[in-house]
């Protein structure tokens, strides 16, 4: 495999992107990008011609960003339906610069995993622009689920998975946690924990509809900062009984960065990830007339200024290692955020933002152009960790010779104002509406294909690819301190089948 200084002048190229300044991971680059049969072939200053070439002078050239929390076509655990399939979902991150998305296939109670996999494999294969793969809901962990169906999907290339600790409908219990934990170590799969301890947000939503406090701002309330920390903690403490890595989804509050970084300074093996809304939005949001504000809601809900703060402490140190969108589409009608009309309450409200365009570019201008990261932070928290932790690499999520030519050239000084207007999603609104940001993404490029070019698709439905991922390489255990301690050494016995990182 050649390295980012080496070129191949002997032939030409499909496509050659010239005069950027190119992302690798430990370097920017001026030069061009040759991209030969759907791959980077080339990195470097003058190379030769392509059957076309895209001028990227004035740009950054960054890897395609890959989202590996988002929502598509997805039925939530209240039965309600996302508003975006695969063709409008993939048309959407493609447009905001992503060119890999991991959503969700979600099985419910009652459900084979080998049906719902290949419910949504259908869906996707005829409809997505760009490339996907799937992570796991599980929802239902019967001994089928578990003996069978599930270590077969990940044998099958689904190798990450996603449990609840709330939602009556999708939870599962603190045993149940410990079997898929131990299942996941096992197999070489990663966990992903939504933490937010349910009993506490159905206490107080109880009584704060008893008291006639049923508007959207209350979710806040409901879903109290302890509720989430509470959670994690106990996952994480789950996850260090069987000596298994996990990650922890949408961390929203600071008091739960600061329960995932004390674990970690103890050498725990937890992960995790936040979202454009725990830096751009607050519970203030929600606190609009009527039910407005139910365009804001989502779980956890975004927090405070101080939340605010800690998630961007969080990326700056490593305590979070990725940024993703969590795009939850839901219209503001009976059909999604509001079921009973203005009858709704806020414990009634479909839960979740929209954010797959947007995610990039709000970092971008947030945190590249305001000095808050440097470019290559920026390409981790979008791609390459993305890559690294979900079993893409290195195929995915980097500009190096012989991965996939999934590119984004973007213009620093483009100015814009977002208004739902001029995006390509299906909910209908966007909970960004009218900020200014600086940067954006004019060409985007996947598999080698120009698939957004001058403000168009250029991309067929059906022209993306489903990606089989490997163990992702965080996935196997690593001794964590606490792990397996006991006098007699039966649990460390009864573990000694599992495969050690």
């Amino acid at each position: 495999m050649k390295h980012a200084g080496d070129t191949d002048m002997t032939q030409g190229f499909d496509l050659t992107i010239r005069n950027g300044r190119i992302v690798t991971d430990d370097a920017i680059i001026e030069g061009d990008v040759g991209v030969r049969d759907g791959r980077i072939a080339a990195i470097g200053p003058g190379l030769a011609p392509g059957a076309r070439d895209v001028d990227a002078a004035g740009r950054w050239v960054l890897p395609g960003g890959i989202d590996s929390h988002c929502h598509v076509e997805q039925l939530s655990g209240m039965g309600v339906m996302g508003a975006d399939d695969f063709y409008s979902a993939t048309v959407s991150a493609a447009f905001g610069g992503t060119t890999t998305i991991i959503p969700f296939a979600a099985q419910h109670r009652g459900t084979s995993v080998p049906d719902v996999v290949s419910d949504y494999a259908e869906r996707a294969r005829t409809k997505a622009v760009i490339d996907y793969g799937f992570h796991l809901i599980l929802a239902n962990p019967d001994e089928q689920t578990m003996t069978r169906d599930l270590p077969q999907a990940i044998r099958d290339g689904i190798t990450s998975l996603k449990v609840y600790m709330t939602y009556d409908a999708m939870r599962l219990d603190d045993y149940q946690l410990l079997d898929v934990f131990e299942l996941a170590r096992e197999h070489g799969a990663l966990v992903m924990v939504h933490a937010e301890n349910n009993d506490i947000i159905k206490w107080l939503a109880k009584r704060l509809i008893e008291r006639g406090h049923t508007a959207p701002k209350f979710h806040a309330v409901a879903h109290d900062p302890l509720a989430e920390a509470e959670a994690t903690n106990r996952a994480i403490a789950l996850a260090r009984l069987v000596d298994t890595p996990i990650l922890i989804v949408h961390v929203a509050g600071g008091s739960t960065v600061e329960v995932i970084r004390g674990a970690q300074s103890l050498g725990v093996h937890v992960l995790a990830e936040s979202c454009p809304q725990y830096l751009f939005l607050t519970a203030e949001d929600m606190d609009r007339a009527g039910l407005e504000g139910a365009k804001f809601c989502c779980s956890p809900p975004a927090r405070d200024a101080g939340s605010q703060e800690a998630v961007w402490q969080g990326f700056a140190d490593g305590t979070l290692l990725t940024y993703s969108s969590d795009h939850a589409p839901y219209r503001f009608d009976e059909t999604g955020k509001l079921p009973k009309g203005d009858k709704t309450t806020f414990k009634e409200m479909a839960n979740g933002v929209p954010g797959l365009e947007l995610r990039l570019p709000l970092l971008f201008s947030e945190g590249v152009l305001k000095g808050r990261m440097d470019i290559h932070q920026f390409v981790k928290l979008t791609a390459s960790n993305h890559a690294d932790l979900y079993g893409l690499s290195p195929r995915k999520g980097r500009i190096a010779i012989g991965a996939d030519a999934d590119l984004a050239l973007w213009n620093p000084d483009r100015e814009t104002r977002i208004a739902y207007d001029d995006l390509h999603d299906q909910v209908g609104y966007t909970p960004y509406e009218g900020r200014v940001i600086k940067g954006w993404p004019e060409v985007v490029v996947s598999r080698g294909r120009v698939v957004v070019e001058d403000g168009r698709l250029h991309a067929e439905r059906g022209s993306g690819q489903y990606l089989r991922r490997e163990a992702p390489q965080f996935a196997w255990p690593v001794r964590q301190p606490g792990a397996a301690r006991r006098p007699d050494g039966l649990l460390s016995k009864a573990m000694a089948g599992a495969r050690e990182g």
